[in-house]
């Protein structure tokens, strides 16, 4: 059974056919997913979907690119929502600095703020991280992140990016860049990485993995993502869907 830790199944990309497309995923044996919300619509329909649906859990923040109409009535709505019995991280959370909607230095404050609500909550945290390695790891250390640890999401950071991050009691989630014929990065912090802090997403719709690349991904594709490890590290797909998945629900405490 696979585990798909970040999908957007709330994105109007699923609007259509959203049913199918779960459908699809239990026939890829994809069992449990962490569904993301990361503004108000998005946190919304995310809870909508877990309410309905067993196996579907979320995961409630708000994404840097945002962070500018972030309130602190907001704030407090996390916070509330993190005691709902289907919410297993708060995020995803961190620091873009590819898109220029909201400035760094609210960014930086909005990414702070719910680290310590994280901490206050007692939740591990989902990190985005776009273009701002340094400045992710300098405040996950400055905001002692690592007592509740979490996840970099979608990581596409260097080996040693990847260590801090595991010092600081993060795992490390792939998606759809490692099976990349170009993405050495990727495919490097695969190989190196303890199987035992490895995850798998897709980020569905986003970043769809060979040989879908370009078109809208969604959760089943997470099945070419784990074989993918599984290649590079010279393992069975078996034994990376079972570590992977046992991982995260450990991480989201699931056991």
């Amino acid at each position: 059974m696979l585990f798909d830790t970040h999908v957007h199944l709330n994105a109007d990309q699923f609007e259509d056919d959203l049913e199918e497309v779960l459908q699809k995923a239990r026939s890829a044996k994809v069992k449990e997913m962490v569904v993301v919300g990361f503004d108000e619509k998005t946190i919304k329909k995310a809870l909508k979907l877990v309410e309905n649906n067993d196996n579907l859990y979320a995961a409630v923040g708000w994404h840097p690119v945002d962070a500018v109409d972030m309130t602190e009535d907001h704030l407090t709505w996390l916070e509330e929502l993190s005691q709902h019995p289907k919410v297993v991280a708060l995020g995803e959370m961190g620091l873009d600095y590819h898109w220029d909607k909201s400035p760094k230095d609210v960014q930086k404050e909005v990414f702070r703020k719910q680290i310590r609500l994280a901490k206050k909550v007692n939740l591990p945290i989902i990190i985005h991280n776009r273009d701002a390695d340094q400045d992710v790891v300098d405040i996950l250390k400055e905001e002692e992140a690592s007592e509740v640890g979490g996840i970099m999401h979608c990581f596409g950071g260097s080996v040693e990016i990847a260590q801090q991050c595991l010092d600081m009691n993060f795992y490390i989630s792939l998606g759809g860049p490692v099976t990349f014929k170009n993405a050495k990065r990727p495919k490097q912090v695969a190989k190196e990485i303890p199987l035992d802090k490895l995850l798998i997403e897709t980020d569905c719709p986003y970043l769809a993995p060979h040989p879908y690349r370009g078109k809208r991904n969604e959760p089943a594709y997470v099945e070419l993502v784990a074989k993918e490890i599984a290649d590079l590290r010279g393992m069975t797909f078996e034994e990376v869907a079972k570590t992977t998945s046992q991982n995260a629900k450990k991480l989201f405490r699931l056991n």
